[in-house]
């Protein structure tokens, strides 16, 4: 589909059928579009950006990858730039700004009209990925003394606030102190005041939250809209449902990158060495990790001169350990993520993980453990097997837990225990465990 729209749009531009263009692009969806200039030239991009209305370009603007939006947005001229800036809600506004080289940003905010230029600089204060940084300052709220039908009144008179779920209700000092869905409003009789009926159990985040307490909040409660207030409960501004279903795609896509030990902003690096330069830090820690399994290995030659067979289960006892220490890693992670597990659980998570990986470790211990029996005919060599299986799977859950936990104790995000930290940890440990055991018991095995 995204193909047959390439197609006609260049045949658009390759005639220099602009109005056959603006037509055929009136009636596309920006994320249709967006979806486009992945198959576009710099050029063409440009040249259709600058067709669309503001609004349009604007919307298109804010669905494409960061590298290039910025390309985009430093190509075109201030003054458009800036109408685009006015046309989409202050909050998208803020968002592609907010990437912009900081002298850029100021000259596109200098001619932009001083109202909407203030929303913007006011989200521009908060960090990117906190309430404040993704909410929409277009609210509707109203004091607790007016009634049902000058409520809905004034809600009629709101053409510029979208997707309105519920009215807030603020005292004089614009203090957030209840809320009324539109349901209820509109059933309520007409000279009800707003304190009679609303709901004063309101469920809100300061700006200062991050985004995916944010997130877990509206998937919590199953709201429509957050409310977000300052420090001194003032409202300032809401987060939509539809934004926090791009936190959730963000902060999931950031975690399965950091997994593999990159970002999401790979895929727009059209530079080589710019994406090994990402990647090759993770890839040396676990150049290193190897370095230092090879070392164990050495350092245990005698052992293996002595029994061979020991080097054929070596892959095995380093991967169950990787395998195991991987799932543990990535249910905390995620649990992490959701809220699902909190740091003030640790000891609970940890202990059920140890019993999980001690019944994984003993069952696949056994099985290995019978398997090296019948090939190798030795009982002592099954045993330091089975138990180094054992108790590799068990250090390696212990492991997978512990990391992320320590992670997120201290403020680095978790998801980048689930790559090449654990993998490599399980590996060393799982080496040491097995040669251990094996010089332990050396005299026994032939």
């Amino acid at each position: 589909m995204a193909e047959s729209r390439v197609d006609k749009l260049r045949e658009y531009l390759d005639r220099g059928d602009t109005s056959g263009l603006k037509e055929f692009l009136r009636k596309l969806h920006p994320v249709d579009i967006s979806e486009t200039f992945q198959y576009l030239e710099f050029e063409e991009r440009l040249s259709i950006i600058k067709l669309l209305d503001f609004e349009m370009a604007g919307s298109v603007l804010s669905e494409l990858d960061l590298g290039e939006s910025n390309e985009l947005l430093s190509s075109l001229e201030p003054q458009f730039l800036s109408d685009i800036m006015e046309a989409i809600p202050s909050n998208e506004a803020a968002d592609l700004l907010g990437e912009m080289p900081e002298e850029e940003a100021e000259k596109t905010l200098s001619l932009m009209e001083k109202e909407e230029a203030e929303d913007v600089e006011r989200l521009l204060k908060y960090p990117a990925e906190t309430a404040g940084g993704i909410m929409t300052p277009e609210f509707l709220s109203i004091g607790s003394e007016t009634t049902a039908d000058e409520a809905i009144a004034v809600l009629r008179s709101a053409k510029d606030i979208e997707m309105i779920s519920y009215v807030y209700v603020v005292n004089e000092g614009g203090h957030l102190t209840g809320v009324v869905s539109l349901r209820k409003l509109i059933v309520s009789e007409g000279k009800c005041r707003l304190k009679e009926i609303m709901d004063r159990n309101v469920i809100s985040a300061r700006t200062d939250v991050d985004q995916e307490e944010v997130a877990r909040l509206v998937r919590r409660y199953d709201l429509r809209t957050l409310p977000i207030v300052d420090e001194k409960g003032v409202l300032v501004g809401r987060v939509t449902v539809d934004d926090v279903m791009d936190v959730i795609e963000e902060e999931a896509t950031e975690d399965i990158y950091r997994m593999a030990g990159t970002d999401d902003e790979e895929l727009s690096r059209k530079s080589v060495l710019n994406v090994a330069r990402l990647r090759l830090p993770w890839l040396l820690t676990s150049l290193v990790g190897g370095m230092i399994s090879a070392a164990i290995m050495r350092s245990f030659n005698v052992t293996l001169e002595n029994v061979v067979a020991l080097v054929f289960f070596v892959p095995v006892i380093m991967g169950m350990g990787g395998n195991i220490g991987m799932q543990s890693s990535t249910i905390v992670v995620r649990g992490l993520a959701t809220g699902r597990i909190e740091l003030g659980h640790v000891w609970g998570v940890l202990f059920r993980e140890i019993r999980t990986g001690a019944l994984m470790g003993l069952i696949c211990g056994a099985v290995v453990g019978i398997v090296v029996r019948v090939l190798q005919g030795e009982v002592m060599l099954g045993f330091v097997v089975a138990a180094s299986m054992f108790a590799a799977i068990t250090v390696a859950a212990t492991i997978g837990v512990l990391m992320p936990m320590g992670l997120k104790t201290l403020k680095i995000d978790p998801a980048i225990a689930s790559g090449p930290f654990v993998t490599t940890a399980n590996d060393i440990t799982g080496l040491l465990i097995y040669f251990f055991l094996a010089t332990s018991f050396a005299t026994y095995l032939r």
